[in-house]
């Protein structure tokens, strides 16, 4: 049961960080405007699209990167101003430990880390098809990093192509070569001059073909310079491959994605890791930040709100250079997904019970 100091101190912290939330987005909305504004000009872009396809996303994505950072101002800026006030130590005289305290300020933080659980996994991802879409036909025109020359990829249980270069803008695909395995031994080899293209499901178009097939020492040669169609589970998607591609899929298909692009032997997957895993990782962070926000600023010192800010901030830019430092660790070192994500929260869950103990002394 909720009692009036709960939710004074719920509704507060919500207030405060929504209110964070929103000046740091106006911010942030007036500089990337800035750097893209000769973009929007130049470019054939409506301002329907600017506003719709891309700032309508821009917003949330960017709230999703920093709502941890803008918890811990948010409880620390709250905090500080009821230990200003001399409103804590009342609190806490009237016999209210400070474990007690923190309640309100976990269940408010329970609320954040639920609603950023929904939009990590679900609804920002869904948001950054149509935010990267708009970026990458007006402003990255040249992102796309996808393999076109020698490509080698299995595409099935026992099918292997080979593809020594494909047409982007025609989706064709010069030299293909594919090998058929069964029981480890070599089954047929298929040659074709082009694959083009022909639509779903997975519908390919062969030019100038032939096949070799093999039973035990036995082999047979087909050679035709007329088109066959074939089904092949490839799909010009398999060679676009942007930097920020993870981020346009919600979870589901994020974790579709690593278990093809494993079997194919494509890409290395760290990176799809990381994201996934990210997107658990921040929230949590969260909770985490709320309790050093709270052990930090509910003392009164000589300094009052603007010291307890400055720390606050500096333990928030700590919280971040951390984050990528683990994630570079586990990008170019062989360390786990997992452990390398969730790295600067066990820290930070380390300093926040120390300071708790501090607190409390």
């Amino acid at each position: 049961m909720l009692k009036i100091l709960d939710k004074y101190i719920i509704k507060k912290y919500l207030s405060t960080f929504f209110f964070t939330a929103l000046m740091f987005s106006m911010i942030a909305t007036i500089i990337d405007f800035s750097e893209k504004v000769e973009n929007f000009i130049e470019e054939p872009c409506t301002k329907k699209q600017i506003f719709f396809e891309y700032y309508l996303n821009f917003i949330p994505y960017i709230n999703g990167l920093l709502w941890p950072l803008f918890s811990l101002i948010a409880v620390v800026f709250f905090t500080s101003r009821l230990a200003y006030n001399t409103e804590i130590i009342p609190i806490l005289e009237a016999g209210v430990s400070f474990k007690r305290l923190l309640r309100p300020f976990m269940l408010g933080a329970a609320v954040l880390v639920f609603l950023l659980l929904i939009g990590n996994h679900l609804v920002i991802p869904y948001g950054n098809k149509y935010r990267l879409h708009f970026l990458h036909t007006y402003v990255w025109k040249n992102d796309d990093k996808g393999k076109t020359e020698n490509i080698h990829m299995f595409i099935g249980e026992g099918s292997k192509v080979f593809i020594k270069y494909y047409r982007k803008r025609d989706t064709i695909a010069n030299e293909l070569r594919l090998e058929t395995f069964k029981n480890g031994q070599l089954v047929s080899i298929v040659e074709a001059a082009t694959a083009k293209w022909m639509g779903y499901p997975n519908k390919w178009q062969l030019q100038d073909f032939r096949k070799r097939t093999f039973n035990g020492l036995k082999e047979s040669l087909v050679v035709s310079s007329k088109s066959m169609d074939t089904i092949l589970n490839i799909v010009p998607e398999d060679f676009v491959r942007f930097n920020n591609q993870k981020e346009m899929m919600p979870t589901y298909e994020l974790s579709t994605f690593i278990a093809q692009e494993k079997e194919r032997g494509l890409t290395p997957t760290k990176n799809f890791e990381l994201e996934i895993h990210r997107r658990t990782a921040d929230p949590a962070s969260i909770f985490i930040l709320t309790i050093i926000g709270v052990a930090v600023a509910a003392r009164k010192v000589r300094g009052g709100m603007g010291l307890h800010l400055a720390i606050g901030i500096g333990l928030g830019a700590a919280f971040i250079v951390i984050s990528r430092f683990s994630n570079t660790f586990v990008t170019n070192l062989n360390f786990p997904a997992l452990i390398g994500v969730w790295i600067p929260n066990i820290l930070f869950s380390f300093l926040g019970l120390f300071l708790v103990k501090r607190a409390q002394q």
